[in-house]
């Protein structure tokens, strides 16, 4: 085995599994105001950024080769039902605009959800139907369609529902539909776990919950069956796309998907918490930053995913050009 490992060009040649910028998505933190930048302490080199500064940032996304972004929006207003997320002039919608207006070619994918608009963190309308306190699955729904078609009137490109409730595929699609934007793709979050590698996205976006947790809506990380149901239940409503998050302790998950849906494109998300383990580690000398990270990114997709949104996809196009 060792004869076909002798020579770099080689190893080049017989590689089974290649990392290329268009793998990655990039997420960007848009929030209200001017020329500000607030930099986000637990992910270096990341920060929620002004809609006038965007021109600058998606020109600089693009020169490196990135295909895509996907916009988490930080309200100035928050409230029980979080109305800023399907307001046409809501903070996600201004950025897709100026990112439009901007004439970036960058295709445009934006959140759907609420975590990050209302003020109790949790992702869709919380009352106590059920027993306890606990999110309404089918009115959330009904702000989701609002949100979404409001996303869609800005002039995103895709739309990327993410709070795992039951049902939103099919009622996205009906909604999108009835709005006249039949020809907008979902991708949809078919399989995201109530994990606690998302600690540095709560400061990132401003979301931690008030109270409780997500585990009645986000799926529990010892089942990998169930994302097979989860998934199939997206693809039988209509997704177009799907997504496993996070990605790096569900290397296993991402490989069943793609196995049992090998003709849908499938993204994985390298979480916040795995981007920032590695740039803590690599603060502390601990690791070669870039040779792990290549290494994470490369995993993910070797293990079934077509597509990665990573908080390293900047650095990554750079160590991939530059290889050194």
């Amino acid at each position: 085995m060792r004869r076909l490992r002798t020579h770099p060009k080689l190893r080049d040649l017989v590689r089974e599994t290649h990392l290329r910028p268009d793998d990655f998505i990039l997420p960007l933190f848009v929030r209200h105001g001017e020329n500000q930048r607030v930099d986000i302490s637990s992910m270096p080199g990341h920060a929620q950024l002004t809609t006038d500064l965007l021109a600058d940032e998606v020109a600089e996304i693009e020169a490196l080769g990135i295909p895509a972004i996907i916009l988490f929006g930080i309200p100035a207003h928050k409230d029980a039902v979080g109305s800023d997320a399907f307001d046409d002039a809501g903070i996600v919608q201004q950025a897709v605009r100026a990112i439009k207006s901007a004439g970036s070619q960058l295709l445009v994918m934006t959140d759907v959800c609420f975590c990050e608009f209302t003020d109790h963190g949790h992702c869709g309308i919380i009352n106590e139907k059920t027993g306890q306190t606990d999110v309404d699955n089918d009115a959330t729904l009904e702000i989701l369609v609002k949100q979404a078609v409001s996303h869609a009137r800005a002039g995103a490109d895709v739309i990327a529902p993410s709070g795992m409730m039951d049902g939103m595929i099919v009622a996205l699609r009906q909604g999108l539909d009835e709005a006249g934007f039949t020809h907008l793709p979902i991708l949809s979050y078919a399989a995201k776990y109530s994990s606690g590698f998302y600690g540095p996205f709560r400061e990132a976006a401003e979301s931690a919950p008030t109270f409780g947790d997500r585990r009645t809506y986000q799926m529990d990380p010892a089942n990998g069956a169930e994302a097979l149901r989860e998934v199939l239940l997206d693809v039988q409503e209509g997704a177009d796309m799907l997504m496993v998050k996070p990605a790096l302790s569900y290397l296993d998950v991402i490989q069943r998907v793609k196995q049992a849906h090998p003709s849908i494109p499938l993204a994985a998300y390298n979480v916040s918490g795995e981007f920032a383990m590695l740039k803590a580690a690599a603060a502390n000398g601990w690791i070669d930053e870039q040779r792990v990270a290549l290494e994470v990114l490369t995993s993910i997709k070797r293990a079934g995913a077509d597509m990665i949104l990573t908080y390293h996809a900047k650095d990554a196009c750079r160590w991939l050009a530059n290889p050194g």
